[in-house]
Order: C-alpha cells, then structure tokens, then sequence
C-alpha cells in the first residue's frame, strides 16, 4: 500500500483566516476538519441558500450509489478521484474496496488540509491499492503522470469529478481539462461528475447570490452553470439512464428525493 506524501519542510500550511470549500464543505455534511471562519461563511451561505446543505449530502451520496454501481454492476477496479476533498465517513476506497478488495483508487488534491489528512484516505484493503497525489485540476497532464505510477490507463478507470469543474471558471478551460483526462483513459472508462447550476427547473436561481458572497468571502472562488455547458463535459461519452439529472435523482435509492441544484451524471467512453 502506497504511504501518502507529508509536507516535510512545513510549507503545506492551511489558511485559517480565509473560509476554504473543502473545510466549509466537511463542514456541511458533518464533518469536524474546520475552523470558526468556516462555519462562519458556510452559516451565512446556508441561510442565503438553505439547499446548499441538502446539496452537500446529495452529492456525497450520489457519489455512493455512483461508485457501488461501477465497482459491482461494471467491474471497475480503477478509481481516479480528482478534487477528493477532506475524507469523512464512505469515501470512493472504502466503497470501492468493500464491493471489490483489490480496487486501486487514487486521490488527487491540492489543498493543504487535503494534504494534511492525507494518510487516513490511504487506510483500505490489504488486496487494494490507494495512493494520493498533491496536484491542481488545472494541470491535467501533471495529473495523469502520477496516476499512472499507480493506476493502468491501458485498462479502464473511472475518473471521479465531483464539485470540481466548478472551480476552474473558464468553461472553455472546464472542457479542456474533462475531454484531455477521458482522452488518457480507454474504452470502458467512466466519467462521474457534479457541477452547480443555476438552472431554474432545479432550483438553482437562489445559487447566484449565495455564489457571489461566497466569491467575496472565500476561496477559491466557485461556479455555476446550465445544463448545455454541463453536457458539453460528456462530449464522445455515452451517458448512462437517467442522463443528465439532478445528482439526487440519479439512480436514488429512496423514492422521490428531493431535487437540488446540482447535475450528476455518469457516461462510458465508447
């Protein structure tokens, strides 16, 4: 089992002063790897958008169903995880490797409290694999380089862009990145992916304020987009039933859940 990296000169300092979205999202859905500055924000975000949590629990639960799916109905054994977040309770290793043991999962990350926290993401199975790489999103190639130390991009892998795209703010640059990384990867491989919306068949008008604040207030700065520029990340991709749909409503395991402002979708490169 791969060991994770440890910011050995000190320099991988979180800032504590600035609300960060893994810290205030960790803390939206329960977690305890955050500070007073993030509840301050994550507090003012929910009261001006009282979905956000709703959202938060949606996508960490989509992320579930999307995952079992892969590992037990696909036989995916390869999971590329990039924008992980902090680890809380069943992250993609502990989902992968309890349907399939010798899953190989590899996270990728940039933020320093990420990279603090990296070890308890590295504790899986004896048969499984996991490793963590401290890379940007914006930097595909970089990011392809090292997961291929771990992970055999001659076989397919599902690649995991949960909440991500959505902080790189160029939609031009959002597709580069999604089309480089499903160009890596062969035929049989996944793209499993989030993004907020405005849309308003989904709720999302009250996103655009609650975005603005939290642009002012926090980093990095976040995102929405519509359904159109949100499909065009699944370009040469064949998207599973039900499409592209409010991450809630993919596959749920509870009848009519409820809808939030946050596509989820799951395609197979042909």
């Amino acid at each position: 089992m791969s060991e994770a990296p440890t910011p050995a000169d000190g320099s991988a300092r979180p800032n504590t002063g600035v609300a960060h979205n893994a810290r205030v999202w960790n803390y939206w859905i329960g977690g305890k790897d955050n500070y007073e500055v993030d509840h301050r924000v994550g507090d003012h975000v929910a009261s001006m958008f009282p979905l956000i949590r709703d959202i938060a629990r949606a996508d960490r639960e989509f992320l579930g169903r999307a995952v079992r799916f892969l590992a037990g109905e696909r036989g995916v054994r390869q999971f590329l995880d990039i924008g992980t977040g902090l680890p809380t309770a069943e992250n993609t290793h502990e989902i992968a490797q309890r349907v399939a043991p010798d899953a190989r999962v590899v996270y990728v990350d940039n933020d320093p409290t990420v990279l603090i926290h990296a070890r308890t993401l590295l504790t899986g199975t004896a048969a499984g694999v996991i490793d963590y790489i401290d890379a940007d999103v914006h930097d595909p190639d970089v990011i392809l380089e090292r997961a291929a130390r771990t992970l055999d991009l001659s076989r397919p892998v599902a690649v995991m862009m949960l909440g991500i795209l959505n902080f790189v703010l160029d939609t031009g640059k959002a597709r580069e990145i999604a089309h480089r990384v499903m160009a890596a990867v062969p035929s049989g491989s996944f793209l499993v992916l989030t993004h907020p919306t405005f849309e308003p068949e989904l709720g999302g008008e009250g996103q655009i304020p609650a975005m603005r604040f939290w642009n002012e207030n926090a980093t990095p700065p976040i995102t929405a987009r519509g359904r159109a520029d949100v499909a065009a990340f699944f370009e040469g991709l064949n998207l599973l039933e039900p499409g592209l749909v409010s991450c809630a409503r993919w596959r749920p395991d509870v009848p009519d859940p409820v809808v939030v402002p946050q596509f989820g979708a799951v395609a197979v490169k042909p």
